[in-house]
């Protein structure tokens, strides 16, 4: 049975100057015992160390030019080409302003470059998103129930399914937004910004953590409306994905909505 629904649907779900110890400056001529000069030296490692770690933050926190940018989204790129699969556990907190507590969800992702995903949320509230890329099935399990969306129309859904997958797919992404990035302890740090309407209505931006190995490894984005969305990938798999993966057939008795139509 196929009915029209009009709900569910939800686009958006350093280094200063070091001042002198006070009180050893008779220390500092070496004219006290070796006890003397083992008290400054306790007091000299700590300010060594931070000015390592100083040192060390600042390198890594070292911004990305836009020619850094362009090189390294080429070699995700390429890393991509010769492997387009992708299989991993996520995790995913989305902090709501008016709760005390975040929304937890945990499951599992599988994509193929372009547009096709399947993604599964276990836990109480289990759900099944299956794309081949021109068509959409979001699947409920406990209510039997299931909605299919169309894609390729330029619509609302198709901003929030290429938000949703924008980390998994990197390709072409400078004409959606606007990147830039930086140096991290493990890795690189790149933000982006939309640059089209529809794309500002789902969030402001989007940053992404990428591994010293090219791979997406923590995203966050932060909402119109303050909410953000933290999502972290683990166990990354590039092996071919079979076929059926991306495909969905609604098991029977489920009750098949078309929530924007045919």
């Amino acid at each position: 049975m196929i009915r029209r629904r009009q709900n569910h649907i939800d686009p958006l779900a350093l280094l200063g100057t070091i001042p002198p110890v006070m009180g050893f400056s008779d220390c500092a001529t070496d004219r006290r015992p070796a006890s003397c000069r083992a008290t400054r030296t306790r007091f000299a490692l700590p300010i060594l160390l931070l000015i390592c770690c100083a040192l060390t933050s600042a390198v890594q926190a070292a911004p990305l030019s836009p020619a850094d940018v362009k090189a390294l989204l080429g070699q995700i790129r390429e890393k991509r080409n010769a492997a387009p699969y992708l299989e991993s556990e996520f995790r995913e907190e989305k902090i709501i302003r008016l709760m005390n507590k975040p929304i937890v969800t945990s499951g599992k992702v599988w994509f193929q470059a372009p547009q096709k995903f399947r993604r599964e949320v276990t836990g109480n509230s289990p759900s099944i998103m299956v794309s081949d890329g021109q068509q959409l099935w979001i699947y409920y399990p406990k209510f039997k129930s299931a909605e299919r969306y169309s894609l390729g129309k330029h619509s609302p859904l198709d901003a929030a399914m290429a938000a949703l997958n924008t980390a998994l797919n990197l390709e072409n992404v400078e004409t959606t937004f606007h990147i830039t990035g930086e140096h991290a302890a493990q890795g690189y740090d790149l933000e982006l910004l939309p640059r089209s309407p529809s794309m500002k209505r789902l969030f402001q931006h989007f940053q992404i953590h990428i591994t010293n190995d090219l791979m997406a490894e923590r995203t966050e984005m932060l909402q119109p409306n303050g909410d953000r969305i933290v999502t972290t990938y683990s166990n990354q798999n590039h092996s071919p994905i079979p076929a059926s993966t991306f495909e969905f057939t609604p098991p029977a008795g489920t009750d098949v909505s078309t929530p924007l139509g045919k």
